[in-house]
């Protein structure tokens, strides 16, 4: 390791936009069991309820290296913020495509205004590494492959995580910022949202609610379980800043309605499913090529789907015993 290079394993000071969400909470879980000093930012929008995610914040709260910030990134002064960080993780963002067809402004607000703020806010503090959080939903119907196929959205959510993406590049090589570029897929496991598939389908199991599965139910997924997304970025981080764009995504896939059979299989219960219509902008199909954050970041998924649905099963057994 020549001179230049910063060891990887040394402590850090990290800044996590989006900290109280699903996967940023799990990333600030690990990067202070990692010894990082961590400066959490969140505005807790009401896109779920807010004590959801002050649970997920909880394991946090109080550990020594630990700073939360209630802050918008679209009002607020980001500079101090993120000033002598060696690096920033942007998850951050407006989620879920179904509302985007109608919330459009606030999708516009929080996944590009937010970022170009932040963009230019690195300018000034100069942090040591950006790595900005995207989506295979920039792919389109369709984002089985590596990541020089075309990127075509279909859902407002799509585009403005693309216009974020193409802000992050511009700002990159204008002005110089070190930077890295991580596409979630389908990412799964303990503290998911509300208003994702595989909690809505395990909640209902448990309760014996009935299931609405949009579409045919054969759209696939390659899920991501939780901890695999959050080793990629922390691979991301140790390799240090790329300016290039990396898939991160599960080898197993899996369609909606296998999913929900193996729910079944796991809980012992079964399901009482609808089918109704397919919903706008909804991927068909999402299997990451992961060839290059393999070859150059060293990083492979781990979990597979059962092992992975079982953890979320047991999570989600527990909160509704404790609830």
């Amino acid at each position: 390791m020549s001179p230049a290079t910063p060891d990887p394993r040394a402590p850090r000071r990290c800044v996590v936009t989006g900290a109280a969400g699903f996967i940023g909470s799990h990333l600030v879980d690990r990067l202070l069991d990692a010894g990082h000093a961590v400066v959490g930012v969140d505005s807790f929008t009401d896109y779920y309820p807010r004590a959801i995610k002050e649970r997920n914040l909880a394991a946090a709260r109080g550990r020594p290296g630990f700073t939360f910030v209630e802050a918008d990134l679209r009002t607020c002064d980001i500079a101090p913020l993120i000033d002598g960080a060696d690096t920033v993780f942007h998850l951050a963002a407006m989620a879920g495509l179904l509302q985007s067809w109608s919330a459009f402004d606030a999708y516009l607000s929080c996944n590009v205004l937010a970022t170009q703020r932040l963009l230019d806010a690195a300018r000034q503090a100069r942090p040591g590494h950006l790595v900005h959080v995207s989506t295979s939903s920039v792919y389109g119907l369709d984002s089985t492959g590596a990541e020089d196929r075309p990127r075509e959205p279909m859902s407002p959510y799509g585009v403005t995580k693309l216009a974020a993406e193409h802000l992050v590049f511009a700002y990159a090589r204008n002005f110089d910022l070190p930077v890295t570029v991580l596409r979630y897929f389908s990412i799964y496991g303990p503290r998911q949202r509300p208003d994702m598939g595989y909690t809505i389908f395990i909640d209902r199991v448990l309760r014996g609610a009935p299931i609405t599965i949009h579409g045919d139910g054969r759209q696939t997924r390659g899920n991501t379980y939780v901890d695999d997304c959050v080793d990629a970025t922390l691979a991301a981080m140790a390799h240090g800043p790329t300016g290039d764009v990396f898939n991160v995504g599960g080898g197993d896939v899996i369609s909606a309605i296998d999913a929900l059979r193996l729910i079944e299989s796991i809980t012992g219960r079964a399901a009482d499913v609808v089918f109704g219509p397919s919903r706008p902008g909804e991927q068909r199909e999402a299997l990451a090529d992961t060839s290059k954050a393999r070859r150059v970041l060293g990083w492979s998924p781990r979990v597979g789907i059962e092992a992975g649905l079982r953890r979320q099963v047991a999570w989600q057994a527990a909160a509704q015993a404790a609830a």
